[in-house]
């Protein structure tokens, strides 16, 4: 089911507009998402798991969402880890699609 998209401004910083698919999604632009995530990883695995370019976070809301799970609840499960190896996996192959673009019918 597709729903309708629009734009708001960023909660936090007031002045940047966030592309919306829901009145539940709390609206926070990229810069602002980048500077919550950009926090120091203690543990050894987790610390080189996210270790990779900022490219990558700036255009994967996918991402970002797995290293705030991470960030704020101090784990995550094993299908997060799996599902955020693989989509790391798919950006460096180049088989990365735009969350933006849609599939034609």
């Amino acid at each position: 089911m597709a729903f309708p998209k629009y734009k708001q401004r960023c909660g936090l910083c007031k002045k940047n507009m966030v592309l919306m698919y829901g009145r539940n999604q709390f609206p926070v632009c990229v810069s602002c998402h980048m500077k919550q995530i950009n926090q120091p990883i203690d543990d050894p695995t987790f610390k080189k798991m996210f270790d990779i370019p900022a490219t990558f976070y700036e255009d994967s809301t996918f991402l970002r969402k797995i290293k705030e799970s991470y960030i704020r609840f101090g784990s995550l499960t094993q299908k997060q880890i799996d599902a955020f190896k693989k989509t790391v996996e798919d950006y460096k192959s180049g088989k990365n699609v735009k969350e933006n673009e849609t599939s034609a019918p």
